[in-house]
């Protein structure tokens, strides 16, 4: 477990250039197999996208995975995100955290995942063990 302080951050590229494989096996372990994810007809033809795009969820997991492993896996108590932007095939994702606030044992921690060109895809909190 990492001892916290309020200013403390950390980062780390949680994916490089996501494929259409990294999408297709998300979607068959969530069991999430909306074509938006997997058939381009879909997702150009009758959605308008310009292409197919990761599960929201497929981000957060990954931005999940830079919390634990930068705290440990029992430190995360509380984590949850919101979608700002689709991940799109070829993107880069960057998970980056700061704590924000410490208290009662506990850290507060600001979470925002990014794409290359560095607009925010997920954006959240997490709620950890202070060690």
């Amino acid at each position: 477990m990492v001892a916290l302080k309020v200013g403390d951050t950390h980062e780390a590229v949680v994916i490089e250039g996501v494929n259409r494989s990294h999408i297709v096996k998300y979607a068959g372990a969530s069991g999430d197999f909306n074509p938006l994810h997997h058939d381009d007809g879909v997702a150009k033809g009758l959605a308008g996208y310009p292409s197919i795009f990761a599960h929201g969820m497929f981000s957060m997991g990954l931005t999940g995975t830079m919390l634990t492993d930068w705290l440990g896996p029992v430190a995360l108590k509380k984590y949850g995100v919101r979608f700002s932007k689709q991940v799109w095939p070829g993107d880069t994702l960057t998970a980056k955290a700061e704590v924000t606030a410490v208290a009662g044992g506990l850290a507060t921690i600001k979470v925002t995942t990014v794409n290359q060109n560095g607009e925010a895809v997920v954006e959240g909190e997490a709620v950890a063990a202070a060690g």
